[in-house]
Order: structure tokens, then C-alpha cells, then sequence
């Protein structure tokens, strides 16, 4: 049973020299029970693709097919409407996934101690701020799979530190797709990896073979950089 499927999923953007490829006519399940490190060069589409599994974004052409609970991607703000209070975008956010409103608020204020600028606009609030809203809103849903781009915890080592601890909890119950480039994130939470390159991605259900598969890459580049001329 899969998480997520795409079906002949392409996606493309065209810049000022020419169109980018992030997807090339992809089709690649996101299999339940595996947590999914995703791996690429920057500039490879690795955001791209956590929005497209969001919703977030259309692709081109092909189909995104969704078969469990999947999250927005974690810390984002953009859910919440600048003008509303960060009260009114919590119990906003609460509505439209059909949880009890009264819990979910008391959870989030609790969690992001925004103190009085929880009932400001959030317009109003620093990047940080933001952040910390949205990260309470994102764990006081149950998803059956979380999407994080590079964002696992936000804030001072004591906010940082709680949200660690509530995400891995989370996670006893649900599983993760992760954009992250350090190695020791990715071996915390990661069993599994998937490579973007050239528009491809191939699914490495052992996470080491993918960071190795992955490095080897790397160094095949850096080599071929070397010796070209000059």
C-alpha cells in the first residue's frame, strides 16, 4: 500500500534560458511504512517535489494520487492568512481537518507561547514567529505522513528541543518524507532513500545504499569537474 503514487508526472518551469525539468514524465510510489529521505543535487527540484505531493502545486501533466492523510510541509506558513490572528488561523486550520476546535487551540497556544501576539494578526509576526505558529498548527493534526523540507524544528534550543520530542512521537504512528541535507538528520529519521537527478527518482529502500549510491555521484561530478579543461 502506498502513501502517494505518481502516475507520468511531469514538471516543468520555464525560465528566462530556457525550461527546467524537475520531473520527467515520473511514475514512483511513496510506499507506506518507509520513512523517505529524498536526495539531490540543489537546484534538482527536491522542494518542488515535496510541493507537489502537498498540493501545493499542479504538475504539468500526469496525477498525483493521495491514499493516506498527507501534511502540508512542515513550518509552512502560508495556510494562514496574514490578516487573521494566529487564534482565528489555528481554529481555521482546525475546522477544515475536522478536529475539535477548543483542543486544538489550547494545544497550539500552549505549544508555540506566542504569549498576547496569538490573538494579533499574523502579519504582524516576526519570521520566527510564523514559524512557531506553524509548526504547533502542523503537530496538533494527526497525519499519516509528514512532509519536511530541511525544517524539522524552528526557534531557541528549548522550542527546538520540544519539537523534536513531539515530532518523534508523532512519528510512532506515522511515517515521514524528508528534504534534508545533513546526513545526520536523514539517519534519525530516514530508513529509506529516493534520488531526483535529471528528472528521475529511484526509490533505495535501504537508506545507506541510497547515501552511498548518492555520494558516488557526487564524486563522479567533482571528478569529471576536475579534469575538464580550462
Amino acid at each position: 500500500m502506498d502513501n502517494v503514487r505518481l502516475e507520468n508526472v511531469c514538471k516543468r518551469y520555464r525560465l528566462r534560458n530556457g525550461v527546467t525539468t524537475v520531473l520527467d514524465n515520473v511514475t514512483f510510489s511513496f510506499p507506506k511504512g518507509y520513512n523517505i529521505a529524498i536526495l539531490g543535487l540543489n537546484g534538482a527540484g527536491k522542494s518542488t517535489l515535496i510541493r507537489l505531493i502537498a498540493g501545493a502545486e499542479e504538475p504539468n501533466s500526469g496525477r498525483i494520487l493521495r491514499f493516506a492523510n498527507i501534511s502540508w510541509p512542515l513550518g509552512f506558513a502560508g495556510g494562514v492568512a496574514g490578516s487573521m490572528t494566529g487564534k482565528e488561523g489555528t481554529r481555521f486550520v482546525a475546522r477544515i481537518y475536522g478536529k475539535d476546535v477548543d483542543e486544538t487551540e489550547d494545544f497550539v497556544r500552549s505549544f508555540a507561547d506566542l504569549g498576547d501576539h496569538y490573538f494579533m494578526p499574523v502579519k504582524t509576526y516576526s519570521s520566527g514567529m510564523r514559524a512557531r505558529l506553524a509548526f504547533g498548527i502542523s503537530m496538533a493534526i494527526d497525519f499519516d505522513c509528514y512532509l519536511v523540507d530541511e525544517i524539522l524544528a524552528v526557534g531557541d534550543a528549548v522550542f527546538r528541543k520540544k519539537c523534536e520530542e513531539v515530532f518523534a512521537s508523532k512519528l510512532q504512528k506515522s511515517d515521514i518524507i524528508m528534504v534534508a541535507h545533513s546526513p545526520t538528520l536523514l539517519r534519525r529519521y530516514c530508513d529509506a532513500a529516493a534520488i531526483l537527478r535529471n528528472g528521475k527518482l529511484v526509490f533505495y529502500p535501504d537508506l545507506e545504499e541510497g547515501i552511498r549510491t548518492y555520494n558516488e555521484f557526487i564524486k563522479r561530478m567533482q571528478e569529471e569537474a576536475s579534469q575538464a579543461p580550462r
